[in-house]
Formats: structure tokens, C-alpha cells, sequence
């Protein structure tokens, strides 16, 4: 009797769970959010202690496979040419999602953009130009239900941080992140 019971609900679970697979689809018309923290490093050495930061992102899907995203991080501090400085990056990213309408809970995507890097807190570097440069990332949602799930991102960016008096600082930084993801 306890065997039948078993196999019933392994039977109904199994059922429930790829039954509702084409809930997990991503879709054209489809708002998402994606909330997490991320690190940002750089091969240069210039990001210092401040490399951890809280991440944002806002988007939506203008085809099943085809979406657009806004995203930021709160504010690293960067150590270069004797000084520091902060940075706020944002990212507008085209992102293509190759399982995006299949019945799928594993979403991976790639994304390139553009990204605007503000600067502040200058500490003896002179004052520092806005930064406008190419990013890429690649990424993975994993839904746990219709509209929640997992989120785990890399991204490069291509920073330089244009200083009064005709120095430049590449800092191209590489950042990884990980959070939650909502679909609504």
C-alpha cells in the first residue's frame, strides 16, 4: 500500500512539474527584474576595496528570444595614478535568450550594449570625464516558478576614465553577479 502511494504522488508531481513547462517560456511582451549582488574586478588591479556592490536590472522581452535590458551597480571605488575614484556604471544591453518560447526552466542568454560610466570622489587624480563604452555578457536564469527564479551573470566592460591633464585609465572591468530574477 505504501509503494502505491509512493508511485501516485511521484506520478502527479511528475506530471505537475512538466506539465507546467510552457509557464517557464520566456515571451515577447514578457517585463522582468533581476535583483542581486555582484564583484567587480579588473585585470589592472585598479578596482580596490569598494568592489562589491548591489545590482539592478530592468527589462523586457520585445520577441521570444530578443530582449532589452537596463542595469546599474551601486558605486565601486577605484585605485588609480596615485588616487581614487568612484564609479557608477549603467548598461543598456540587447540580449538573446536561445531557448526564449521553448519550454524551458534553464534560460541562458548573451548580451551586448553600451555602457555610461559616471565618476566621482575624485581624490589627487584632477577631475574625470564621463566614460561611454561597449559591454558583453553572458548569463543564466533558472525559473523556479511562473515568475520567480535564480539569476547568475558575467559581464566586460570596456571604462576608461579620461583624467584632466591627458592621462587615461583603461579600467575594463569584468563583474560577476548572482541574485533573483522576477517575471511579470
Amino acid at each position: 500500500m505504501t509503494k502505491t502511494k509512493l508511485i501516485s504522488a511521484m506520478v502527479v508531481a511528475g506530471a505537475c512539474a512538466f506539465g507546467t513547462q510552457a509557464a517557464f517560456a520566456y515571451g515577447a511582451g514578457d517585463f522582468y527584474g533581476r535583483l542581486g549582488v555582484a564583484k567587480t574586478d579588473s585585470d589592472d588591479g585598479y578596482v580596490g576595496d569598494n568592489d562589491k556592490g548591489a545590482y539592478l536590472g530592468l527589462g523586457y522581452m520585445v520577441h521570444d528570444k530578443i530582449g532589452v535590458e537596463l542595469s546599474s551597480m551601486t558605486e565601486t571605488k577605484v585605485h588609480a595614478e596615485g588616487g581614487s575614484f568612484k564609479q557608477v556604471p549603467i548598461n543598456l544591453m540587447a540580449q538573446y535568450y536561445p531557448l526564449g518560447g521553448m519550454d524551458s526552466r534553464v534560460q541562458p542568454y548573451a548580451g551586448v550594449g553600451v555602457n555610461y560610466t559616471t565618476f566621482s570622489d575624485e581624490s589627487n587624480v584632477g577631475s574625470i570625464d564621463d566614460s561611454w563604452g561597449a559591454a558583453g555578457q553572458l548569463g543564466v536564469d533558472l525559473m523556479v516558478t511562473d515568475n520567480f527564479g535564480f539569476n547568475a551573470f558575467a559581464q566586460y566592460t570596456d571604462v576608461s576614465a579620461d583624467i584632466s591633464g591627458g592621462k587615461d585609465v583603461d579600467v575594463n572591468p569584468v563583474t560577476v553577479g548572482a541574485g533573483v530574477t522576477g517575471r511579470f
